[in-house]
């Protein structure tokens, strides 16, 4: 998971440095006034996440193969604890009704 956040984020400061090129060099659209930074950024985004849909399609597709790993380690590690409570639980009943 680190690894595909990592390659989203190297393919997003790739787009932010090729854009902040073209709109410096004149070939995209500056910014009103003061609002260029956030113009190039927001180009940036826009670039970068179809770039990142494609080319890192394999890479998302591993990374949610092990997040579903690990709910469905959760689910089982809930699920047995809960065994477990309703076993104590039924034992110290039966315990009290024999008293």
């Amino acid at each position: 998971m680190l690894r595909y956040t990592l390659m989203r984020l190297g393919i997003f400061a790739g787009c932010l440095v090729v854009v902040w090129g073209l709109v410096y060099s004149g070939l995209a659209p500056r910014g009103l006034g003061s609002s260029n930074g956030l113009w190039v950024v927001l180009l940036a985004l826009l670039l970068s996440a179809p770039i990142s849909f494609v080319v890192l399609r394999k890479e998302r597709d591993r990374a949610s193969v092990q997040i579903v790993q690990r709910v469905d380690r959760m689910k089982a590690n809930l699920e047995a604890n809960r065994s477990q409570e309703d076993a104590a639980d039924d034992t110290s009943r039966a315990q009290g009704q024999t008293s």
